[in-house]
Order: C-alpha cells, then structure tokens, then sequence
C-alpha cells in the first residue's frame, strides 16, 4: 500500500496478474450482522441523497445489493441502478422483484444516453473503480447540465483509516476537489459520523487498530471481520434489507472544508455539481 505524490491512497499490486474481484466478500446483504453504527451510515448517506434526487431522472452506480431503492424510487422522477457483481445485483432483485431497474453495469462505460440523468449516486464504490478518470468522464457525459455526482466515501485521511480489499485508489476531500474540477465539477464536501460521536470503546481502540493495520492483521474473511466488530462495536444487529424513513434517526452530515485534509469525520460526503458540461 502507498501514497503517491498526489496524495491519493493507492493499493499495491503483484506484478501484472489480475484477478477477478468477489464484491460478495467486502459487501455485507440482507441478515449479515453488522453493527448499528453501520447501518446509522448507510442511512445518513441516502437520507442526506433524498434531497437532492427529489423529482429528478436518478442512477445509481455500485449500487451492490441496493438497501435504498425503494427509498430512492419513491422521491425520484425515475430511478435506476446497476453493479457489475451479478451476485450482489440478485441479491437485490430477489428483494425488489419488478419494483425497480436494475442491470449489470460498467462504471467506466455506462449504457445511457448523452444528457440522460440529472443525478448520479456513487457510494462508497469510487475506491474499487479502475479508472475514476473515465468513470467521472462517463458522468458528465450523462449528466445535464448542473447535474449533480453525489459521492460518499471511507475517510482515507484518518490516522487508523483501513483500506478495503479489492480497493484502487481513496482520495481525501482536497484531492477529490482537484480532481473532480478537471472535470468540470464545482465541490461542495460533508463530514459524516464525527470522530468526536464515537463511543469511549472506539477510542481505545483507535491505536490499536492503526498497529493492527500496519502489521496487515485485519481479518480478511467475513467470519473474522464480524469477530473483530463484536469486539469494537458490542452486539451486532441484523442488516436490512431495505431501508425506510424510519430505519434509523435523521443526522445531517457536517459542512466541511475542502482546503484541508479532514481528520474528524469517519466518512466523507461530495456533492459535484456539473459546471462545464
């Protein structure tokens, strides 16, 4: 694992062998348990989406196994999504049946029309993306003009942060801006789940987790990964299969600046706005 000169996270690869990535094995579905932590997360980042997808024509891209559908579908124009995991896309059909479009996608080539989407969702997804120059080139292609490209993603600027498996490249707020600008992408950024809000347990931890990080000990397997949140986190809750209005309490995510690298927020929120189509 390294940080280029950009700033920008990068994972090391072996050589120039590449393997197919199982998304089913860092993508927690329906009756895995996680911690409620996760799923207030989940739902900050589609809750804070609603406003912003309200009467518009709404695409999700990585939208693995698709908890906010039917939260989306309700507020948008019309709504669709795609993955390019078949597994997690079943996952997601079985749940939703007819209720909402959802097809086998390619980030970096997107099978919609020129100016055909006015909001684009990217949830913590830019990380495992190839090519984020052609993906984001992708997106201003689709989008309208002053179309919006909605990010969330892992906070890479934190002290313990833990990359995921199958992950490219994470980028803090100041790179994202910089890089979304060449695009022709104004940024506004967010702070979700503050470092401040985390229960005394994570605090004591936190040290412990960047050793373990650094000695590469973070369990690969999902059986071990659930072993180390009871740890962390106490008793796990079931995840849902679908969210609602009610799921969880309504916490608006924190206005952050993008000068800076932000160090007091787990997540990190993007609202681009298409300025130079």
């Amino acid at each position: 694992m390294d940080t280029n000169r950009f700033g920008w996270y990068t994972i090391a690869t072996k050589g120039s062998i590449k393997m197919k990535s199982d998304y089913t094995t860092v993508t927690e579905v329906s009756g895995d348990e996680v911690s409620q932590e996760q799923i207030q997360r989940l739902c900050n980042r589609y809750y804070w989406a609603e406003q912003y997808c309200a009467g518009k024509d709404v695409l999700e891209v990585a939208c693995g196994s698709g908890q906010a559908f039917g939260l989306l579908q309700r507020v948008s124009k019309t709504f669709e999504a795609g993955d390019t995991s078949e597994e997690l896309l079943a996952v997601a059909k079985r749940h939703y049946g007819e209720r909402v479009n959802v097809q086998k996608i390619d980030a970096h080539q997107m099978p919609f029309g020129d100016r055909s989407k006015e909001v684009i969702l990217c949830f913590e997804a830019i990380y495992y993306l190839e090519d984020v120059a052609k993906f984001l080139g992708e997106c201003r292609r689709i989008l309208r003009p002053g179309g919006l490209l909605l990010i969330a993603s892992a906070n890479k600027d934190l002290y313990d942060f833990n990359p995921s498996p199958y992950s490219h490249t994470y980028f803090g707020v100041v790179e994202m801006r910089d890089l979304f600008s060449r695009f022709g992408f104004g940024t506004e950024f967010f702070g979700d789940t503050p470092l401040q809000d985390l229960s005394i347990r994570q605090r004591i931890l936190r040290p412990i987790k960047k050793l373990v990080v650094q000695l590469s000990l973070v369990p690969k397997s999902m059986s071990g990964k659930k072993m180390l949140k009871r740890l962390v986190f106490g008793n796990l809750v079931p995840m849902p299969a679908e969210i609602t209005d009610e799921t969880c309490p309504r916490i608006d995510p924190d206005p952050i600046s993008s000068d800076v690298p932000n160090t007091s927020h787990k997540v990190i929120f993007c609202k681009a706005t298409l300025t130079s189509p």
